[in-house]
């Protein structure tokens, strides 16, 4: 096959992620969106683990999305990248990094559950790299629907602004209601639209027929599209539409949605659709939708960067003519290769070249280019470049990891990398026979570069291997891949918590390298101030000397002191939530190098933690819907537990408890609410953030390592 280049009118390219709660039917609107574009020529189901995006093993016996994948496909004009995330929070770390270079997002909610508590954390996901965003209403055909309701909760809980632009026609099923869904009404087309089913050969939705509205649905339609007007001429600068709607004159289509479309981006407003991936109506309205309302990257801002060599800030537009800027989103390892996904955001990234990255200071090697068909293993196309604006993975570098960026060495930048959140999990992995140590480690290398969210290290005093991520399913998934992927015999202890220290009160210390006997004796004194701060980052270092005090190369050993110590606080956990600030200092003309300054800076970490630090726990967030004859048992459950129950809503004849709890509490969560509600109650955890453990979990720690 002929490589060739990704070049693309960047006004009719989208760049877009499917994000959703798991279970709100995100897969299933993904493989329609591609069966109905033409990308792919036969639906698969989740079920039976045939769908396009859920290519991997795992995946597929799951029934869930684990890895995000990205599949491009044209509908209307468009050349559309789209992504499929994971709805499990075990997996968050998949949708914060598509989001980080997405241009738009579809959330999609379970048009029975509304708004659930993985609804909440993509939302501030898309918030946080303010991503322009459709909301799509599933599962319309199912007991309870309310597509009312999601709107409302939309703006309630994730305080953001829905507007319908299209309705259900009925709600549920046939088996369940008098009026089942049978088709959705377009209120800026202002027509009914009906999905065909019903023939043998037509069982897939493809056909789409508008009619005019059923009178029986007119009032109805109008009140929603009133509603639409509403809100849309409340910002209606250039008076496209208000006069002539006060005026009661017909407004062309093209008008709304150029409205629509210019409220949309600016996250302004969030247009909201529905329909049923399992009964294949309403998802052409939603590719539309994406085409209309979605931004290209021509409408996002240029991103902005720092220049290494000057430390300012600096700019890159999407074009394809100047320096190259691209970032590293994610990793992907098999056994043969690593496969590095990347989004151009200026100039051109072309195969067999050398870009720059800043972060590492050194150059990579962009050995091969491709645009992946989910499963880069199989499905993917050659090409010579990838332009500015673009999605794509490559082949050939090797030190660079998620978060890192790609540049032109003569116009270097450094864009902001992602965070993400700290690991809450850990477990013992240890191989069967000691032949296969060096190659576990060699492995966990593997999937730590490619997951920023995993980790792994040999315990100091009992030399178990520990491996670290967000949940326990997550860590099952990893020692799957050992297990399948990397053919290794390993054996996998029990979940424990993974605690963390912080500083119980501000204090300043002098920590000193000061050794006079040897062939290379050592000298350095620094000053430094440590105080409690929650940032963006576990640890914060600043340097607070004078101007010329000392040279750059020592405040970085000081640096890199401070953060090497902070790995293992004086209990052995890591401490975060520290700010740590340079604010004297002493050298020596010729005894003074970077060796000495780092172990200085260590001394002082030990000065500082010492008697001084708090054990953190990490607490979850706990979401439990529950029948209403179930409430009081599974609150006292929560209680004994020490969770904290927060809120407790209605929706039906359910309960929904919004509680944290924290984790070393929930081991046995799942077996425990099965039983207390005969089978009928479901949850959600997710990582909400770390707390001071009360003192008896400090002193049994401590009793165990004593």
């Amino acid at each position: 096959m002929a490589a060739k280049s990704s070049k693309t009118d960047l006004r009719l390219l989208r760049n877009i992620g499917i994000i959703a709660h798991i279970d709100a039917g995100k897969t299933t609107t993904t493989e329609h969106i591609l069966y109905y574009s033409g990308a792919i020529h036969r639906l698969g189901g989740v079920d039976e683990g045939t769908t396009t995006t859920d290519y991997v093993p795992e995946e597929q016996e799951r029934g869930i999305t684990i890895y995000s994948a990205c599949v491009p496909f044209h509908w209307q004009d468009c050349r559309i990248n789209l992504i499929d995330t994971p709805g499990h929070v075990d997996f968050t770390a998949e949708v914060e990094r598509s989001l980080r270079v997405l241009d738009g997002a579809v959330i999609v909610l379970d048009a029975q559950k509304g708004v659930e508590a993985q609804s909440e954390t993509v939302w501030r996901q898309a918030n946080k790299y303010n991503v322009p965003r459709l909301v799509f209403v599933n599962k319309m055909d199912i007991v309870g629907a309310d597509f009312a309701n999601c709107v409302r909760e939309v703006g309630e809980r994730l305080q953001g602004k829905p507007v319908a632009v299209s309705i259900p026609i009925g709600s549920g099923s046939p088996k369940d209601s008098d009026n089942p869904f049978a088709g959705v009404i377009d209120l800026i087309a202002w027509e009914a639209c009906w999905f065909d089913n019903s023939s043998p050969d037509r069982q897939d939705g493809k056909v789409v027929r508008r009619e005019p509205i059923p009178e029986e649905y007119l009032a109805e339609a109008q009140h929603w599209r009133e509603k639409l007007f509403d809100v849309l001429t409340e910002a209606d600068e250039e008076d496209l539409l208000t006069t002539a709607y006060l005026e009661g004159k017909p407004i062309a289509p093209e008008i709304i949605r150029k409205v629509l479309r210019q409220r949309t981006v600016k996250n302004e407003v969030q247009p909201v659709l529905c329909g049923s991936g399992r009964t294949h109506m309403g998802i052409q309205l939603l590719m539309d939708a994406i085409c209309w309302y979605l931004p290209s990257p021509l409408d996002r801002p240029p991103v902005v960067g720092i220049n290494p060599k000057t430390g300012k800030q600096e700019t890159r537009s999407p074009d394809p003519n100047g320096p190259l800027a691209a970032l590293v989103f994610k990793i992907q390892a098999d056994q043969h290769n690593e496969y590095y996904y990347v989004r151009v955001y200026s100039g051109t990234a072309k195969a067999g070249s050398r870009p720059y990255n800043p972060g590492k200071q050194i150059k990579e090697f962009l050995t091969k280019l491709f645009r992946v068909y989910a499963d880069p293993t199989r499905d993917k196309e050659p090409l010579d470049e990838v332009t500015a604006g673009d999605i794509a993975a490559a082949i050939g570098p090797k030190e660079s990891i998620t978060g890192d960026t790609l540049c032109d060495p003569q116009h270097p930048i450094l864009l902001e990398s992602i965070h993400f959140a700290e690991t809450v999990v850990s477990m013992s992995v240890e191989p069967e026979s000691s032949a296969d140590r060096a190659k576990l480690e060699q492995t966990l290398n593997i999937l730590a570069r490619e997951d920023p969210t995993f980790r792994w290290h040999t315990d100091p005093d009992t030399g178990q291997t520990l491996i670290s991520g967000m949940g326990v399913l997550h860590l099952e998934i990893k020692a799957h891949r050992l297990r399948d992927d990397f053919r290794l015999k390993v054996r996998v202890g029990k979940p424990r918590v993974s605690y963390r220290e912080t500083l119980r009160k501000p204090v300043r210390v002098w920590g000193e390298c000061i050794r006079q006997t040897g062939t290379a004796p050592l000298f350095a004194r620094v000053e430094l101030e440590f105080q409690h701060h929650r940032g963006p980052q576990p640890v914060t270092f600043v340097n607070a000397l004078e101007p010329g005090k000392l040279p750059p190369v020592f405040v970085q050993a000081v640096e890199q002191g401070v953060r090497s110590a902070l790995q293992s606080g004086e209990v052995g956990y890591p401490v975060i939530d520290v700010l740590a600030r340079l604010v004297n200092a002493e050298m020596h003309p010729t005894d003074s190098n970077e060796v000495a300054f780092q172990m200085a800076a260590s001394q002082a970490v030990d000065l500082a933690l010492k008697d001084n630090i708090i054990l953190l726990e990490p607490v979850m967030r706990l979401e439990v819907t529950v029948p209403e004859e179930y409430l009081g048992p599974v609150t006292a459950d929560l209680n004994a537990r020490r969770a904290e129950i927060k809120d407790i809503q209605f929706r039906g004849n359910l309960r929904i408890i919004d509680a944290v709890v924290p984790l070393a509490r929930t081991f046995d969560y799942a077996d425990t609410v099965r039983s207390l509600s005969q089978g009928r109650a479901s949850y959600t955890l997710e990582p909400y953030r770390y707390e001071p453990a009360p003192d008896e979990v400090l002193r049994r720690l401590l009793g165990e390592e004593s």
